[in-house]
C-alpha cells in the first residue's frame, strides 16, 4: 500500500508519481492542510453536511446519497468560484448515473478559509504532478453516505471506476456509527494495489485517476438504532485542456 503517514509533502508528490495513489491518515493530512492556510471554520465545514439535499438521480433507485456541488477555476490569476452548473459524467466513466447532466444544490461553504486551503494545497501537490499545467476545472463534491437497518449504503455505487479526471481528492470529513467503507485502489488491469479505510476526520486518499481505478465497500450501521453515515469531500482537478464535461464520484 502506498502509504505516507508521517511523510512531508514531497515525500507525498513521490508516493503518487510513483504508485498512482497515497493514503494519509489525518496525523500527516492535517499539518500538511495548516501549512498551506487556516482552518478557521472548520467546525462549521464540517456542520454543513448536515444540510444536504437528497441525491434523486440514483438510476439503482436507492435513497442513500445526499450531496452539493461547486466548480472552481485555478490558474495563475488565482482561484476563482465559477456560476453554478450541472454535474456531468458520460457512461464510460458512471454507468450507472453518467449520460445525463444532473444538477445539484450548490455548496455554500465555497468562500470560507477551510475549502480555499483544501484546495490550495491540492493545486499546489497536483500542479507539483504536472507542472505544465497552468489552469484547472476543480469540481467539490459534498457527499453524505446513509446507512440503515437493512439498507447498505453505496459510497462508490457505480463499483470500481475511474473517474475522467487528472487527479482526485477524497478527504473524511466524518464519520458515525459506520462499520466498513474500505478504499481498494487497483491498476488498470484491475490488479489490487492497496487498500485502506478512511476512519478519521482528515484522513485521506490521492490518486492520479489516469493510471489507477478505485472503489469502495458498503457501509452499514454499527448501532442499528443510532443515524448512520459516512461524509467526505471528493475534489477533482483536470487540466483545463482536456475539460470534456466528465467528474468525479468518490
Amino acid at each position: 500500500m502506498a502509504e505516507a503517514r508521517l511523510a512531508p509533502a514531497a515525500s507525498l508528490q513521490s508516493a503518487i508519481a510513483g504508485d498512482g495513489f497515497a493514503f494519509l491518515s489525518a496525523a500527516a493530512m492535517r499539518p500538511l492542510l495548516v501549512a498551506s492556510g487556516p482552518l478557521a471554520d472548520w467546525e462549521a465545514f464540517r456542520a454543513s453536511w448536515n444540510d444536504l439535499a437528497l441525491d434523486t438521480y440514483m438510476a439503482d433507485g436507492g435513497r442513500y446519497r445526499r450531496r452539493r456541488h461547486a466548480v472552481f477555476a485555478i490558474d495563475e490569476d488565482g482561484m476563482s468560484r465559477q456560476p453554478h452548473q450541472p454535474h456531468y459524467q458520460s457512461l464510460d466513466y458512471n454507468t450507472l448515473n453518467g449520460g445525463i447532466a444532473r444538477w445539484f444544490e450548490p455548496v455554500t461553504t465555497g468562500d470560507g478559509p477551510t475549502l480555499r486551503t483544501i484546495l490550495g494545497f491540492c493545486h499546489r501537490l497536483f500542479g507539483s504532478l504536472a507542472p505544465a499545467s497552468m489552469a484547472w476545472h476543480v469540481e467539490v463534491h459534498q457527499f453524505r453516505i446513509e446507512a440503515r437497518s437493512g439498507t447498505q449504503g453505496l459510497p462508490t455505487p457505480e463499483g470500481l471506476h475511474r473517474d475522467g479526471v487528472d487527479y482526485v481528492l477524497v478527504l473524511l470529513v466524518n464519520r458515525q456509527n459506520i462499520g466498513r467503507g474500505t478504499t481498494t485502489i487497483h491498476s488498470l488491469d484491475r490488479r489490487l494495489l492497496g487498500s485502506f479505510t478512511l476512519t478519521e476526520p482528515f484522513d485521506a486518499a490521492l490518486v492520479d485517476d489516469a493510471r489507477v481505478y478505485h472503489g469502495v465497500t458498503p457501509v452499514e450501521p454499527v448501532d442499528l438504532t443510532q443515524p448512520a453515515y459516512r461524509d467526505v469531500l471528493v475534489v477533482t482537478f483536470r487540466r483545463k485542456s482536456n475539460v470534456e464535461g466528465r467528474t468525479s464520484e468518490g
